[in-house]
């Protein structure tokens, strides 16, 4: 039995089973799928109700989630730290292998300090809940992630957004403020995979003393020079007037997230982050298996590349099979089809053919730009991504038969 199949005598809370009702006759009802992964590291094969599936949802860019040496740190770093760090970072939870993974990031990102949140969102909200006062102006880009989104309106601040990417906007709102603002903007955006013009955006708030956010999620390990991310792949160095949160989970393949910035600005979140002083800290396996990770990143440059190829074998493909895809060059590659259901029959269709692929719906994305959104991985084959295209191709084939037919009975 599922949420939707239980009655209650409560007339109090009516609104739950309302919304759960709208969603599934939306066809935007979210539900959980127990996964199964198959096979080591290289590997992108996972089994779902004893069916086996190439994975072309993951965020895991550079199939580092499997990779021995991650493994090994974590499994040693257990051995000697226990399983859980016991408590907050203030009290008892930070350990060596905390301290040492900062100083690993900052060595790497050429920052000044790091602090390490349990996960994006936390790490995002915390950040603008501590910035963000009665009398601050918070300013974001349009299709910022959630959690951005969230923290903004929670916040004391006047926040306003801005229409995505569009520099004269942002310029427009910076040169109307005199007070602390906040720029805030994804490096990558999650469900469009396109990048910020962060070169820009900086040059604007270092013009107008605002200071800049960049959530480079699913930037980091995979764009610039060493992975460094989104920042550096603009050619931006560092300043104070800018912070990055960058996540753990995605191309460094373990989990849990930080903020990049100056002393004082760490300082301050550790006074004052209510998220970092009132959490039990990640455990200290999990730091160390992070920190193998962003060495396997400087020193394999051969997984970036062979991911770059297949994000340019996609393209190639899709373009040769006439399938429009957005101008992303990134392993995000959405394919928009406008209704929830023709995203979702594509979805179900890919899957009979043995792709994992998964339909993103409103209100995760826009009315009418629901989508299917491949992201593609180093472990990718190229028999692979050749096989998903075809398949893909030979549903949008039939559905256009079916279109023009229904159009000619008409």
């Amino acid at each position: 039995m599922n949420g939707l199949d239980q009655q209650s005598n409560n007339p109090r809370f009516a609104f739950v089973a309302q919304q759960l009702q709208q969603r599934q006759q939306q066809f935007s009802l979210r539900q959980r799928q127990t996964i199964e992964q198959i096979g080591d590291f290289g590997s992108c094969q996972i089994a779902i109700d004893g069916k086996s599936y190439i994975n072309f949802a993951s965020n895991d860019y550079l199939g580092l989630s499997k990779h021995p040496k991650v493994l090994e740190a974590w499994q040693a770093s257990a051995i000697k730290y226990g399983c859980g760090s016991g408590g907050s970072a203030l009290v008892s939870g930070y350990q060596a292998p905390h301290y040492q993974l900062e100083q690993t990031i900052c060595e790497w990102l050429k920052v000044p300090a790091v602090l390490l949140y349990n996960c994006g969102f936390s790490a995002n909200q915390a950040f603008i809940k501590a910035m963000m006062h009665k009398d601050a102006l918070l300013l974001q880009d349009k299709l910022n992630h959630a959690s951005l989104m969230e923290a903004g309106i929670l916040s004391a601040a006047k926040m306003q957004r801005f229409a995505h990417n569009d520099m004269k906007a942002l310029e427009l709102r910076l040169n109307k403020q005199n007070q602390d603002t906040l720029v805030v903007s994804e490096g990558v955006f999650s469900m469009d995979g396109d990048l910020a013009p962060l070169a820009e955006i900086n040059r604007l708030c270092q013009q107008s003393q605002a200071m800049l956010l960049v959530d480079d999620a699913h930037g980091i390990g995979v764009l610039g020079p060493q992975g460094q991310g989104s920042v550096a792949h603009a050619g931006i160095g560092y300043s104070d007037q800018i912070a990055q949160m960058l996540t753990f989970g995605k191309a460094l393949g373990v989990n849990g997230a930080c903020i990049a910035a100056s002393e004082q600005l760490i300082d301050y979140l550790v006074n004052f982050s209510k998220a970092y002083v009132y959490s039990t800290t990640m455990p200290a396996a999990q730091a160390a298996a992070i920190d193998a990770s962003i060495e396997l990143v400087q020193q394999q440059p051969q997984l970036r590349q062979t991911l770059n190829r297949n994000i340019e074998l996609f393209r190639a493909l899709c373009c040769d099979f006439k399938i429009e895809v957005q101008n992303s060059s990134t392993a995000i590659q959405p394919l928009i089809l406008g209704s929830s259901q023709l995203a979702l029959d594509a979805s179900h269709y890919l899957k009979t053919q043995g792709h994992w692929v998964v339909a993103i719906r409103p209100p995760t994305v826009a009315l009418n730009s629901a989508r299917l959104r491949i992201t593609l991985s180093a472990s990718h084959s190229k028999v692979q991504i050749e096989a998903l295209v075809r398949d893909l191709a030979k549903f949008l084939d039939q559905k256009r038969a079916s279109f023009a037919g229904e159009d000619h009975a008409g």
